[in-house]
């Protein structure tokens, strides 16, 4: 696997993290708005990830199927959390919010060291990336 591939897929597995825990607290999340956020969100993950596995696939690789065990810990960990406080949305919206800290911090490290056709990918895909960590940021404050 050559080191292109391998940026790829784990920016591909840490998004897809993402992914599969906002669909999973779309399940668990009560409030209608944040259902529709949730849903929003996994979408956008969704379309980053294909965008990605493109890139991987142009190269004649295979793109990563799966997700990280860190990823799956943090939704473990939310769902543990949150049937142990009265505000279940807001322990979910707090621990989305420190996941797409993470998809930001990887996508912000690949840029730096990546090729120049990567930094390419990345640099289309970033403004999404933002986006997503920007509307959870806010809400995760407003819901202080």
């Amino acid at each position: 696997m050559s080191r292109t591939t391998a940026q790829l897929n784990e920016l591909i597995e840490i998004t897809r993290d993402g992914q599969r825990f906002y669909q999973h607290a779309q399940d668990e999340v009560k409030d209608a708005q944040l259902k529709s956020l949730f849903r929003d969100l996994s979408q956008a993950k969704t379309q980053i990830i294909q965008a990605l596995a493109v890139k991987v696939a142009a190269n004649h690789e295979q793109p990563a199927q799966g997700g990280t065990l860190s990823g799956k810990l943090r939704q473990v960990y939310a769902d543990t959390k949150a049937s142990l406080t009265r505000d279940s949305d807001a322990t979910y919206v707090a621990q989305l919010e420190e996941t797409e800290d993470r998809i930001l911090h990887a996508f912000e490290d690949a840029m730096e060291d990546a090729d120049p056709d990567v930094r390419a990918v990345l640099a289309v895909e970033m403004p999404k990336v933002r986006a997503c960590h920007e509307r959870m940021r806010v809400l995760k404050h407003a819901m202080k």
